[in-house]
């Protein structure tokens, strides 16, 4: 493994709402920690990526999720180039392909519907039990603050759907409003790093203003073994080893997955997770 040759791509700023600083930053520490186990890196964004006519290197870590970068990623994949997190694994995190995934893998994740946005019926906010509904974009990760938008009304959740066609958002993701606390988790499978907290306590989060619509938490008692479990098995399900997300934990202790992203920042504890993100890219190509 001594001097390995490692390419490694970063991510588009654009994907990085409100995180740049701490995607560039636990990015950096990765590849610090990789060259002290005496890989090699190079390091080019997504852009300089997708210029390269040849690769040459047979190892690369990315947190690449421009869709041209992932489809790049897979075929490089498919000629035996080891890649982490896989392209695969990326694409399997966009939204659609991530509720899709987890619900079919029995993850507990809320009541949802895949609809088109010229959706104007009433059948599937009929059948969505609570206050509410959550409408995000299905072809990609939040960009923008409206991609993951709280409905308080049908008519308000049409609106929603009407302002994605204008953006040529072809899909959507209709959920059920959840109440409980937020938590926020990030985590490197296989490794046994799990590191959870309340993202509001700690003014941690994408968007502002979602506090108010879910509460103050509450911190409701609940497994913490069973959530790391639980989101070992989305991550598994989904094809990711480097992964973070959200769940709402109800009174009971109960818990959904809400949420499960490939590479998010680790911001809160970026300094430990860096040597686990870097240990299990090696593992990973040496298999």
């Amino acid at each position: 493994m001594n001097h390995l040759k490692v390419l490694g791509v970063h991510r588009n700023r654009k994907f990085s709402p409100n995180h740049i600083g701490n995607d560039d930053a636990i990015f950096s520490l990765v590849a610090q920690n990789l060259e002290k186990m005496q890989c090699h890196v190079t390091i080019c964004c997504e852009d300089e990526f997708l210029q390269k006519e040849e690769i040459q290197e047979d190892y690369i870590f990315t947190m690449g999720r421009q869709k041209e970068v992932v489809k790049k990623l897979q075929q490089l994949e498919n000629e035996g180039k080891k890649i982490v997190n896989s392209g695969f694994g990326i694409e399997n995190c966009f939204r659609i392909n991530m509720t899709n995934g987890l619900i079919q893998n029995g993850i507990p994740y809320p009541k949802s519907f895949i609809v088109p946005t010229t959706y104007a019926d009433n059948e599937v906010f009929d059948q969505l039990p609570g206050k509410g509904f959550w409408i995000k974009r299905g072809d990609f990760h939040a960009i923008h603050k409206e991609d993951v938008t709280f409905a308080a009304s049908i008519k308000e959740a049409k609106e929603i759907l009407r302002e994605y066609t204008f953006r040529d958002i072809h899909d959507a993701v209709i959920s059920q409003h959840l109440v409980g606390d937020l938590v926020k988790f990030y985590a490197v499978r296989d490794t046994g790093f799990f590191f959870w907290f309340y993202p509001y306590d700690n003014n941690h989060h994408k968007y502002t203003g979602y506090e108010a619509i879910n509460g103050q938490s509450l911190y409701h008692e609940f497994d913490i073994n069973e959530l790391q479990k639980v989101a070992n098995a989305s991550a598994e399900a989904l094809g990711v080893h480097i992964y973070g997300g959200d769940a709402i934990v109800s009174k009971d202790g109960s818990f959904h997955i809400i949420d499960l992203n490939d590479w998010p920042s680790f911001a809160p504890c970026r300094e430990e997770a860096a040597s686990y993100i870097a240990q299990s890219i090696v593992q990973q190509f040496n298999r």
